[in-house]
């Protein structure tokens, strides 16, 4: 798709439908209306911010590699800024505002699938402990 196209705030705040859906991240738009519902986390969260600044909202969550290049995929132009726009909410993608990369933590989540994984080993241990004292009776 062509990224030539500039839009403003006003252009974008008129698609937001889920068959008529742009968003903005970091002052790109985005075409999201093909998208909807195959949006992991659901339609909801992309009605939520449609036609407007969804950047924050984005990385908030912290996207995958693989999600910013079907974001690449929706692009169809770039924001006009005009005054009285609101300013950008957050930093260019991998940066804070001290303009530093945050430190992945990776760990983190596979340290909750290993908790997860122990928890139901324990609980299914119990489960067959308790079973087999009750058939020994």
């Amino acid at each position: 798709m062509s990224t030539d196209k500039e839009y403003t705030y006003s252009d974008v705040s008129e698609h937001t439908t889920k068959k008529d859906l742009f968003v903005v991240i970091h002052d790109k738009v985005y075409n999201a209306s093909t998208f909807v519902d195959e949006h992991p986390g659901g339609e909801e969260v992309l009605l939520d911010v449609g036609g407007q600044d969804a950047t924050e909202a984005f990385e908030d969550v912290g996207h995958s590699d693989e999600a910013r290049e079907i974001l690449n995929g929706l692009l169809v132009g770039g924001l006009k800024r005009q005054p009285g726009d609101p300013s950008p909410k957050t930093p260019a993608p991998g940066a804070t505002a001290t303009g530093t990369k945050p430190k992945a933590d990776a760990s983190a989540g596979v340290g909750l699938y290993a908790v997860i994984l122990v928890g139901g080993l324990l609980a299914f241990g119990a489960y067959q402990y308790i079973q087999s004292q009750g058939t020994s009776k």
